[in-house]
């Protein structure tokens, strides 16, 4: 039978069932002739019933057997209870149905506490605490109300009061254990646990009514306490059979920290005060005091978490994540510290700012980067002695705060760039930087960071200017080889540099982006000028020669450390977003932006130049072609700003 049709017929039958009972035990007089049927037969069968219901969740379901199995047996010590008393009519007391009832409430609560175990993934020791403390002070509670109550009104042999005592006993351990649970979920415990707690609340509701009206003299059998009972024992057992997919686990996160253990020391606190006017029994001052105990044990848990957090957010407040190193709040920190002092020893504050990195990145990927990055940092953080420290003010910017003495200034400075320096197969990562001398050079934190920034870029612009020297005899060798290219390639650039700047790139990004988009077709000079002039289409043979040109114009361009970093950018300029180009077929975002944007750039050059093959298109059909290879030849992004920028270009021109 499948699970879903056994569910609906077991909700069913209890529901069925425990209607027709309740409805014959309040409507119906007990001196009714099928009393025997209903209140043995149906009654016990409805026990039987929620056995079975439960038992038959611990064979077909493998997730939480053996919290159910525990509980099913539970459910069949009570049904035995009620069972014997129903053939035997025991006239002692206590007898062996008292041993089956009595059996159910140690069992249930080990069937709460594995359920609890095997849902609650989320829960903390501080949680688990709570739901101990929300269990203790429920236990006080109970024993202080409850367990007066029983022995004021219970008479008898010690047996006869053991025996009564036992039950009170047996639902206050059940009404904790479901209290502390309640308690770790933020009091949305879930139907399942909404209808396991109900069902325990019933059975210690029956059981306290039960014992004040035996010893009273007024139970009488079939009245509406013993709908109680099998109420208890079904609900618990439908609790089995609910899909409670919302509270797959017990998630607790967000809940006031401290709201369970300052309810349950008030509790306490509330027993152990009225213990002073009126004398309470041992369990409920032993329960009380030990809840204080433990709420005094989770204040201190708190306090240690509060600690850890305040360290842990300090941590992180002035440390880089990526490096471990310190980042620039604790730089400025350190700074402020060290210039405060009057007894401040000669520092070195050293700017980085690595050469070749975004190279390095769009080579190898991002990963790679940031692997690269850490190494650097470790190595940098060995360079400094004792009285020093390094940082890493973001991206590839570091810096290195020292205390140096005389001669020591120059080998550590050669130390640093050493460190932040690393050579491999296809790259070379080099840096600059700016130093200045503290306190001599700066009296304040700002200050010392702006001269030493100044005095980086000045070191940069100084390497930038054998950049372009390198940049403009390349041009000239392009130059002397085909006069005419000259335009085509300060078109490229300029066209490129304005797309690059609508699409947000840095300065430092824009330079490198001008630099490869007039050189990209530096490899051309290995072309043979019978294929570059050629009237008519290129063979295959042809288009091997010029598909080689961006590897040669990469290969060129690496061997000059200023024009190292746009050499991948060059190698890619000739790849289609949909991976159809050359040389490496690259497709999508693998291409790096630097060269999408040459790529659309160049096509739309080269469509509205003269070619010795072709006419020049007019520029609405050069830019309707740009459109229709959107997302083939270009990127649709880029496609879609350069097509932009050309029409703001002409209405602008137009209007003039």
């Amino acid at each position: 039978m499948p699970q879903k049709r056994w569910v609906y017929l077991t909700r069913a039958a209890s529901a069925a069932g425990l209607a027709v009972f309740a409805s014959y035990a309040l409507f119906v007089p007990a001196d009714d002739s099928y009393f025997t049927l209903f209140n043995t037969w149906v009654y016990d069968g409805l026990m039987v019933l929620a056995c079975i219901i439960a038992g038959s969740h611990a064979y077909l379901v493998a997730k939480e057997r053996a919290a159910w199995t525990v509980i099913t047996i539970a459910m069949a010590c009570w049904t035995f209870g009620e069972i014997w008393y129903a053939i035997f009519k025991p006239e002692t007391y206590p007898s062996l149905a008292d041993l089956g009832y009595i059996a159910f409430y140690p069992l249930v609560y080990v069937g709460i506490v594995l359920l609890l175990r095997s849902r609650a993934r989320t829960i903390g020791d501080t949680l688990w605490l709570d739901g101990a403390t929300a269990a203790l002070a429920a236990g006080a509670v109970g024993a202080a109300v409850i367990f007066e109550l029983v022995t004021d009104v219970t008479a008898g042999s010690r047996s006869v009061v053991v025996t009564n005592l036992a039950y009170p006993l047996g639902d206050v351990l059940l009404l904790s254990a479901v209290f502390g649970v309640f308690s770790l979920t933020g009091w949305r415990p879930g139907l399942r646990w909404l209808l396991l707690g109900l069902g325990v609340l019933s059975m210690a509701l029956a059981d306290v009514v039960y014992l004040f009206q035996s010893a009273e003299g007024t139970y009488v059998e079939g009245t509406w306490i013993d709908i109680l009972w099998p109420a208890a024992l079904l609900l618990i057992a439908a609790s089995a059979w609910v899909d409670d997919r919302t509270r797959a686990g017990l998630h607790v996160e967000g809940r006031p920290l401290l709201a369970v253990p300052a309810v349950c020391a008030l509790v306490a606190t509330g027993i152990l005060a009225y213990d002073h006017f009126a004398h309470l029994n041992l369990l409920a001052i032993v329960l009380s005091t030990g809840t204080l105990a433990l709420v005094v044990v989770r204040l201190a848990m708190t306090f240690r978490e509060n600690s850890r957090l305040f360290e842990l957010t300090h941590r992180e407040a002035t440390t880089d994540a990526l490096t471990g190193l310190g980042n620039r709040r604790q730089l400025l920190a350190e700074l402020e510290r060290r210039l405060r002092s009057d007894s401040m020893r000669p520092t070195l504050l050293m700017l980085f700012d690595l050469d070749g990195f975004k190279g390095y990145n769009d080579t190898f990927g991002h990963p790679a980067g940031d692997a690269l990055l850490t190494r650097l940092g470790e190595k940098l953080a060995t360079a400094p002695k004792a009285d020093g420290a390094a940082y890493r003010l973001g991206g590839d910017e570091f810096c290195l705060l020292a205390t140096v003495a005389d001669g020591e200034a120059e080998p550590l400075i050669d130390r640093a760039c050493a460190a932040l320096s690393e050579r491999g197969e296809g790259f070379e990562i080099e840096t600059s930087f700016g130093a200045i001398i503290l306190p001599d050079e700066a009296s304040d934190a700002s200050h010392a960071l702006q001269l030493a920034d100044e005095r980086l870029y000045a070191q940069k612009y100084s390497r930038r200017g054998e950049s372009d020297r390198t940049m403009a005899a390349l041009l000239e060798a392009l130059l002397v080889r085909d006069p005419a290219v000259q335009e085509q390639l300060i078109g490229v650039g300029s066209l490129a540099t304005e797309v690059g700047q609508m699409l947000g790139l840095r300065r430092d990004e824009l330079e490198e982006l001008g630099r490869a988009a007039q050189l990209h077709d530096l490899g051309k000079l290995a072309v043979p000028d019978e294929i570059l002039s050629k009237p008519g289409p290129l063979d295959e043979r042809e288009w091997a020669f010029v598909r080689q040109h961006t590897i040669v114009g990469e290969r060129i361009l690496r061997a000059s450390p200023a024009l190292r970093s746009v050499a991948t950018v060059v190698r890619a300029s000739h790849e289609n977003w949909d991976g159809s180009g050359y040389p490496d077929g690259l497709a999508g975002d693998d291409i790096p932006l630097a060269s999408r944007i040459i790529r659309a750039c160049n096509a739309f050059v080269a469509m509205t130049s003269q070619r010795p093959y072709r006419d020049a298109m007019e520029v609405d059909d050069a830019l309707k072609e740009l459109t229709h290879c959107a997302g083939t030849d270009f990127d649709p992004t880029v496609a879609r700003v350069l097509v932009a920028r050309v029409r703001d270009e002409r209405e602008a021109e137009r209007a003039a």
